[in-house]
């Protein structure tokens, strides 16, 4: 057992010094050969040394190298890998305003991604996307399950913004909150401002929230002919009952999982506008979600969108999260342009008061699909 230890203990030893001789190495301008050279003999580039958490491509960013940053994703550098400060190497490129070397890891992250769910589809469990590892978190945060069983709360912070929270290991998260008000304005805007059916509009929305975007849709010049809602939540369920929803003309909640009414959905289809927000699902699930849309919408004209707040306290990230669901979004035949809408940047607000925070970036990229014209 003795020698078994001497032996792993050597076997980091000698990993340890490779990696902070190849990190060195770059960082002090040896030649592009020199730096092969090493990595052929066994540096690992998945090694990120001590002090600042500082990997082999993050060293390549920070020399600002394309060609080696390119060579160390070929060989198996980790894209989204990040430091001591939580900063990715392309975060690093994006601080020397280097859209070459951004560029060349955010298009590795895709293809990763891309991979990732290819292998997810084939396999009987589903594997974790790297962009938001969750296999781990069993709290409400990441499990549908925990969070349907997790009590949530409707009450109004500090600064007087309404929120709903749930509680999620020792700490509180938003599941939604008052400062997307202007999203899901925009939103709806988007969706329903120029709709050739505005005047007969037949609405699906999965997940309600604060019930922010469906207030939004019954405040339309025209409210929606129908006005389906699916909510599985008790809580939410309660607090709908309670601000008179199931009283509302046209409105039909449905009382479960989309992935439970599915087939219910499927058979009234014909939806001009369709929105997905739910809480807890990762990405697996909103793309499961994206197969169903061709035979949801009644055509051409209906409309789409989804919050896109995956990855969104990273740049890097939330970019590779962005084209990854493009990408995928056309394989079933939906079309999507983005419009950039600005947060709040009120310094005066903290807008998340003691709840975690899901959402950092200054920017939030709305998403409009339509059918494919070719379809």
């Amino acid at each position: 057992m003795a020698l078994e230890r001497s032996e792993s203990e050597e076997t980091v030893h000698i990993f340890t010094r490779l990696g902070e001789y190849l990190i060195d190495s770059i960082l002090h301008g040896e030649s592009f050969d020199a730096i092969k050279r090493i990595v052929q003999e066994g540096a690992p580039l998945w090694y990120q040394n001590e002090s600042e958490g500082m990997s082999a491509l993050h060293a390549a960013a920070y020399v600002q190298n394309p060609e080696l940053v390119q060579f160390l994703i070929d060989e198996g550098a980790i894209w989204n890998s990040v430091d001591n400060l939580r900063c990715t190497a392309a975060d690093v490129a994006l601080s020397f305003n280097n859209e070459t070397i951004y560029t060349i890891i955010r298009n590795a992250g895709i293809r990763a991604e891309l991979l990732l769910a290819l292998l997810s589809s084939r396999s009987e469990t589903e594997g974790p996307s790297s962009l938001v590892i969750r296999s781990e978190d069993v709290t409400a945060a990441a499990s549908t399950d925990a969070f349907l069983k997790s009590r949530l709360k409707f009450v109004k912070d500090e600064n007087g913004q309404e929120i709903c929270v749930v509680k999620a290991g020792d700490e509180e998260i938003g599941v939604m909150m008052g400062w997307e008000q202007d999203i899901m304005r925009e939103t709806v805007e988007r969706l329903c401002g120029d709709h050739p059916s505005s005047e007969n509009l037949k609405v699906l929305n999965i997940g309600f929230g604060l019930g922010m975007i469906d207030s939004l849709f019954q405040a339309l010049p025209t409210r929606p002919v129908t006005h389906y809602i699916v909510e599985p939540h008790p809580d939410v369920l309660q607090h709908m009952k309670e601000l008179g929803w199931y009283q509302k003309p046209g409105v039909r909640i449905i009382e479960c999982k989309w992935q439970d009414s599915i087939q219910k959905l499927l058979e009234v289809g014909g939806f001009d506008v369709v929105y997905t927000d739910t809480f807890s699902e990762d990405y697996n699930a909103l793309r499961g979600f994206f197969e169903h849309l061709p035979d949801l919408v009644a055509g051409p004209e209906s409309r789409f969108s989804f919050f896109n707040g995956l990855g969104a306290t990273n740049a890097l990230f939330y970019d590779v999260y962005t084209h990854v669901a493009e990408l995928h979004l056309a394989d079933v035949g939906i079309d999507v342009s983005w419009k950039d809408v600005r947060i709040s940047d009120d310094k005066n607000l903290d807008r998340w008061g003691k709840t975690r925070e899901y959402f950092s970036l200054p920017s939030y990229r709305l998403p409009i699909g339509r059918m494919s014209k070719f379809v």
